[in-house]
């Protein structure tokens, strides 16, 4: 009997570990080995490494704010590569389907982007950006408890060039480019 309630609480434990298994993990290790690629992962323990840190006004605070609810970050970047649209168009294909919500998409050119959201009730646990083009692509994956208005603030802070992308969704900004 010992043993029945050992093993089913291990199970229990170890479903959240497989939930963070996700398309964009899987994504992510498929590419692991194309040294066209620049590969990012932030951890959680990066971001909490932060909030140590005393804030002197209150952007920073609120920048410390935000990353101390993430749990990481993990970015494919290539700027140079010869199968951007490709990769844009697959990454598109493999999560369909798998509980993200489209907040924006923008065709420039021959630039695409796509900003999708995951939620659990109505906190934003994960932030997709996928940006490809015939010459790149990019795919972010945000996760953590998301606050857009504060994580377009720390895209700007941050010097990872795909976070650059996520400007195009404060509407503040839109209206400093007019």
């Amino acid at each position: 009997m010992k043993r029945i309630i050992i093993s089913a609480a291990i199970l229990m434990i170890s479903v959240p570990v497989f939930a963070q298994d996700d398309v964009i993990t899987k994504y992510f290790s498929s590419y692991e080995d194309d040294e066209s690629l620049t590969k990012v992962t932030v951890t959680s323990r990066m971001f909490s490494l932060f909030t140590d840190i005393e804030t002197g006004d209150v952007e920073e605070a609120e920048f410390l704010e935000a990353i101390s609810k993430l749990k990481g970050l993990k970015v494919i970047s290539g700027d140079s590569i010869e199968d951007g649209m490709s990769k844009y168009k697959d990454a598109q294909s493999k999560i369909r389907g798998k509980g993200y919500e489209e907040l924006m998409s923008v065709k420039d050119g021959s630039q695409n982007f796509q900003f999708l959201i995951k939620e659990k009730g109505s906190v934003i646990t994960e932030l997709l950006m996928i940006a490809g083009g015939k010459n790149q692509f990019h795919l972010l994956s945000l996760y953590g408890e998301i606050d857009l208005k504060k994580i377009t603030k720390l895209a700007s802070k941050m010097k990872i060039d795909a976070l650059d992308h996520l400007r195009k969704l404060d509407p503040d900004n839109k209206k400093d480019e007019n």
